[in-house]
């Protein structure tokens, strides 16, 4: 359909005469239509709060076609095209599972009283340092697939007021949205990076301190990669998410919902079209900062460690000194985990 001739609304002869006699009346509303700049003779349409008058202006109507475009000129300058990597087939290739967990960025630790300082920048570099250790002891390995997993607390809080989702007050560093913009460019880096050696799935977790802004930031990040044919995404607010590689069953969670001795029987239920073709079954649990594995039958279910440091609360309460490490895991399609990789600060 075309554009349509723009109309506004006509005053009648009765309110004309009106605001004519009320403009010849006050000379007031002449002085502040002066002081503000605004044409007296413009005075109907639309609204602008004065020191003395609250005036109608006339002005240029917004148009749908102008507004349109400026969205999708917007939309597709965020939306970066990356050329498609041309990749040598390997018959025997493995799934790498990268899982920065619990990064928290925005989160403030003090050395001064729990004997180490933790910041935005340390969060960006620490995990930067490590997603490239993983990639250099993964090097002798041939991978066709790779498997990010985010989420899982990357925001310290997810309110203006410096509480996470709950409501709890939480020691900070930074604006929320500086926090927000730092995460986004963090994931976008690694994401590039994860593909100079294959196509990565980027599988979301929801977590308890940023339940909104981080399903918020996977969905922008998804947005970003969204002309890139080498990455797909799993982002919906689902707290348990499956995903398989040949006899491999793999699913992730935060873990602050359901139990832990629950989760074998979840999987079960929950991605069943998988599950008697899938000899090999995982779940990579989060959320507790520290190295915990243990097998429920045919599932391992295998808590990650955290590189983020120790805040007030977790020094108080004694909930430190875990190694910290980002980890990634290997799969191969026939025989399921045959390596770990740990990159510890």
């Amino acid at each position: 359909m075309g554009k349509t001739k723009e109309s506004r609304p006509r005053l009648t002869q009765d309110e004309f005469d009106l605001v004519k006699d009320y403009r010849n009346k006050h000379s007031a509303l002449s002085t502040e239509c002066d002081e503000k700049g605004i044409p007296i003779n413009d005075v109907n349409y639309y609204w602008y709060k004065g020191e003395h008058f609250s005036i109608n202006v006339r002005g240029k109507q917004a148009n749908y076609f102008d507004m349109r475009d400026a969205m999708i000129k917007d939309m597709n300058a965020y939306s970066p095209k990356y050329p498609t990597i041309k990749r040598n087939k390997n018959k025997d290739g493995h799934l790498l599972v990268v899982d920065p967990a619990d990064i928290p960025i925005g989160k403030l630790c003090s050395s001064f009283e729990t004997g180490e300082d933790y910041n935005s920048q340390i969060a960006v570099k620490r995990v930067m340092d490590g997603v490239n250790g993983l990639l250099d002891k993964a090097s002798g390995w041939n991978f066709d697939k790779q498997l990010l997993i985010i989420g899982n607390d990357i925001l310290h809080v997810d309110t203006p007021k410096r509480t996470s989702t709950a409501g709890t007050p939480q020691d900070t560093d930074g604006m929320w949205y500086d926090n927000f913009l730092i995460a986004k460019n963090l994931y976008i880096k690694i994401i590039e990076t994860l593909l100079q050696t294959s196509p990565v799935h980027i599988q979301y977790d929801p977590s308890n301190h940023d339940y909104t802004n981080g399903f918020f930031l996977a969905d922008s990040v998804n947005s970003w990669f969204s002309k890139c044919k080498d990455v797909t995404f799993n982002t919906s607010i689902a707290h348990r998410k499956y995903f398989t590689y040949g006899k491999n069953l793999i699913g992730t969670t935060h873990n602050d919902g359901a139990k832990e001795t629950d989760l074998a029987l979840l999987m079960a239920h929950e991605a069943s079209e998988h599950w008697a073709n899938c000899v090999h079954r995982y779940f990579y649990t989060h959320h507790i900062h520290h190295k915990k594995s243990k097998d429920y039958m045919s599932v391992c279910v295998e808590a990650l460690r955290s590189p983020s440091g120790t805040d007030s609360w977790h020094h108080r309460n004694g909930y430190q000194h875990a190694p910290k490490a980002v980890e990634a895991f290997i799969h191969h399609k026939e025989h399921g985990q045959i390596a770990r990789l740990t990159n510890i600060f």
